[in-house]
Formats: structure tokens, sequence, C-alpha cells
């Protein structure tokens, strides 16, 4: 079997994520959704407007969310969009909050803890998606990328609370006092993620894979106290295969010279993190296995 393409460059700039979105080669048309973290009030990390606003005006894109399920300023529509705004990104594009006009379930076909996914409603409102994630560390995953972008990020508010409880309860009220395995939950989050892909390929829409590894902190933009970067910036990965685009993230960390590596590598490891790739690629979501384009 061929390998995954991942394309790689250590240049973080808006021109290199337009050249690194031309490369994957696959044109995305119609109502396209660019799926972003739009960054907790008083984080530091999220993707700045600056830099992803040449590319989502390219596709004259509408960037695309869903309510928090623990409490903040983007767990109702109407404070996430001021949020939004705040970060710049109302400037350059429409930014729809999927969930806060309803949600769906979507089939998980493989799962071991999921039955379904529930997210926002107006997921169904796009002709094709691109995957646009901030790799960083993560309080609760270990770390983030297109997988958990793919999970928690396009789940509403509901969906999200199922997922964090491995399928226990659909109420963000409850969800954290639900007993889990840690390991279950990060099954939990590439279960979720298939099922986005299968619902895309299942409605011939395409999706599309970049993850930004800059500002890597150990906690994610969904911190309002995030803290500052423990490593160096590695550069922009981008794939049609989200398992092995988050493999190379991680591949990167580990094999960074950057004596700050240690502490995201033990954030990433205490929490499991790295199951995710290898559980999702036994879904059928993607592969481990990559050969990595620098451009």
């Amino acid at each position: 079997m061929e390998k995954a393409k991942v394309y790689f460059t250590k240049e973080i700039t808006p021109e290199k994520l337009i050249e690194i979105y031309d490369k994957l080669g696959v044109k995305l048309t119609g109502n396209i959704g660019i799926k972003v973290s739009t960054g907790e009030r008083g984080a530091k990390g999220y993707l700045k407007a600056e830099l992803i606003e040449p590319l989502v005006k390219k596709l004259n894109g509408t960037i695309i969310e869903c309510n928090t399920a623990y409490p903040g300023s983007r767990n109702d529509k109407e404070e996430h969009l001021k949020t939004a705004e705040e970060h710049g990104f109302t400037k350059f594009a429409y930014v729809d909050i999927m969930d806060g006009d309803g949600e769906f379930k979507i089939p998980v076909h493989k799962g071991k803890h999921l039955e379904y996914d529930i997210i926002g409603e107006n997921f169904k409102n796009y002709d094709s998606i691109l995957n646009l994630a901030h790799g960083k560390g993560h309080m609760m995953g270990g770390f983030g990328a297109n997988l958990k972008n793919q999970s928690i990020g396009i789940a509403s508010r509901n969906g999200k609370a199922y997922i964090h409880s491995c399928g226990k309860t659909e109420d963000p009220d409850e969800c954290w006092s639900v007993e889990i395995e840690q390991k279950d939950f990060i099954e939990s989050m590439a279960e979720a993620a298939t099922a986005v892909a299968d619902y895309l390929k299942e409605n011939n829409k395409p999706i599309l894979y970049i993850t930004v590894a800059n500002r890597l902190s150990l906690n994610c933009d969904c911190d309002a106290n995030q803290d500052d970067p423990v490593m160096e910036d590695i550069g922009i990965f981008a794939s049609t295969d989200p398992v092995a685009n988050d493999q190379a993230f991680l591949d990167a960390i580990w094999n960074s010279q950057d004596e700050g590596k240690e502490k995201l590598m033990e954030r990433i490891d205490s929490r499991v993190g790295r199951h995710i790739t290898e559980y999702a690629e036994s879904l059928g979501l993607g592969s481990t296995d990559y050969e990595l384009i620098e451009i």
C-alpha cells in the first residue's frame, strides 16, 4: 500500500499556508467550511487571524465552530461570536457557530464507546471542509491537532459531553463528574473523528487536513489561562490523511532537538495521547505510515 503523503514546511507564513494547501492537489469547491478553533477569551495560542486570512479569503470559506461543553466565553452562540470577533475572525470571514441552530446525530460504525456522534446542525450546509488545526499540548487529550479538531471541534455542545463521558451522557453539566478511563476518552475522540470522515465520504464531500505547529504550549487554546510555549515553533503539516498528519506532528516533537520537548512529551504520554493515532488507524481513518515531503 502506498504511504500517505504529508507535506511539511518550517516556514509559518500566510504565503506558505496557501502553498501547502495547493500542494495537496485537491480543489475544495462549493460552500467551504474551515474548521478553526476560535480560541477562548484570554488564550494566546490560537491560530491568528492575520496568518489564516489570505487562505480563508482565497477559498471564500466560512469559519465553522461549535460551542464548548465547559463554562466560558464560547459556550453559547452569542458569546462565542463575540469572542470570535475579539480575535479578529469576523473581520474577514463569516463565522458559523454550527450548533447555535441545533444538532444532529451521525453513526459511529466501529466504535467501542460511542454509538453515534452529535455534531452542529449547520455542518450539513458545507460541500467541502478544511480541517485547519493548531498543534499544541492539551490538558485532557495530551495534545490537539487534526483528530481533536475533527472530534471535539465539530461536535455540538452535547456532542462534546458525549465524547468526554465516553458515551455515558449528553449533558454538559453532568459529563465532568462521570468517571472514565483516560484511554477510553482518547479512543472516543478517534471514534468521533472517524464518524465525521465517514459522514463526509458517504455524502461525497472532500476534506483536507492542515496543522500549524506554532506556539507549542502544554495547554490548549480552550484554556483562558493558557501557558507560554515550551518549545520552538515546528512548522506546517498538510495531508489528505488526518492520522498521518497527526502522526507526523507527534514524530516532529519526539525528533526535535529542542530541550523544551521533554515537557510536551510528558504531557502527551501522561494522557495516553499518542494512542489516538494507532486507534484511529485501527478504525480505518488513516495510516500512521507516511512519507514526509518538505516544501
